[in-house]
């Protein structure tokens, strides 16, 4: 196993709701280990709390209870963790500065942490990166601002700012789902070659269970603000013990299926501000078991990586 190199433990985060409705309880009890030179992926539909966990293990957001710590230690300086810890947003062209050259998005976060030793050395640096990420001839990209810039292109600029501090974590929030379906593989394809070519530890988010299975090591899958399930990408895919993992994976595109899936038959996602008791799921399981409305299921073990919060899971591994 590689070494872990960004570990978030029992993250929770609460947020208050406006004019007063509530408390909007986004992420509760989360762990997750990220380790160097491979991808994790964390799925689940949208307000879930996949972002609110992203934000969490940037430090974007403090935690309402939980600690993050990097290669082992809580986080120490702000500056100095936000070097080894990189957030890649959604919108490539909203996180893009619309007034500022391409050169400039690269250049800046090497001035901010010093790794420029002259005009022509940080040249020369942003020139590498436009390469590393496939942005060739350089000479044609450093002038651009971001409207002249395809929206593969802007993701790929914003992908080389975030590896221009040279980080050790890379934290990726649906990269690509605002991109064309016909260039979201090259994008993927390239954060893949970097963990693997930079032994970066790569968490990669999004709603879409198939690309993930083509591009994670690890799935885990996010519900209502909880994990539940986690293992080996095939081994998950192939043979899902969630329920909601399987809802997943049946609405998942499938060019072999006669008849398009129903995505309204198990209902919609609880409200975050008064979710189920028990297993938040249990609403929507087609399996559920009257302990699933009372009592929040454990952490089941699988075998092999994988696990699961699941009553019906555990009633199968354990028979009485």
């Amino acid at each position: 196993m590689s070494e872990i190199v960004l570990e978030g433990r029992n993250l929770t985060k609460h947020f208050k709701a406006a004019r007063g409705r509530g408390t909007v309880r986004a992420v509760e009890d989360v762990s997750l280990a990220l380790r160097s030179g491979s991808v994790t992926a964390l799925v689940g539909e949208s307000g879930c709390g996949k972002s609110t966990v992203a934000r969490l293990l940037a430090q974007v957001y403090p935690p309402t209870s939980g600690e993050v710590l990097l290669r082992g230690e809580k986080v120490k300086g702000f500056r100095e963790y936000r070097r080894r810890v990189q957030l890649i947003f959604q919108d490539p062209f909203a996180s893009l500065n619309p007034f500022h050259r391409v050169r400039y998005h690269l250049a800046r976060p090497m001035r901010v942490h010093g790794h420029a030793r002259s005009a022509a050395h940080e040249r020369e640096l942003v020139a590498e990166l436009l390469e590393r990420v496939s942005l060739t001839p350089v000479e044609q990209f450093m002038d651009k601002l971001p409207h002249e810039l395809s929206g593969g292109q802007r993701q790929r600029v914003a992908i080389a700012r975030a590896l221009a501090v040279r980080p050790i974590a890379l934290i990726a929030d649906e990269p690509v789902s605002m991109l064309d379906v016909s260039i979201r593989l090259g994008v993927l394809r390239l954060l893949e070659r970097l963990a693997a070519d930079s032994g970066l530890a790569l968490l990669y988010i999004t709603h879409d269970i198939a690309s993930a299975r083509y591009f994670a090591e690890d799935i885990t899958v996010m519900y209502a603000g909880r994990l539940i399930e986690s293992g080996p990408g095939e081994a998950l895919t192939q043979a899902a013990r969630h329920p909601y993992t399987q809802l997943l994976l049946d609405s998942a595109p499938d060019p072999d299926r006669v008849t398009p899936p129903d995505r309204t038959r198990h209902g919609e996602p609880p409200s975050l501000i008064s979710p189920p008791s028990g297993c938040r799921f249990h609403p929507r399981c087609p399996v559920a078991l009257p302990v699933c409305a009372d009592e929040v299921p454990g952490r089941t073990e699988l075998g092999a990586g994988r696990w699961t919060h699941c009553w019906h899971a555990e009633a199968a591994a354990h028979p009485s």
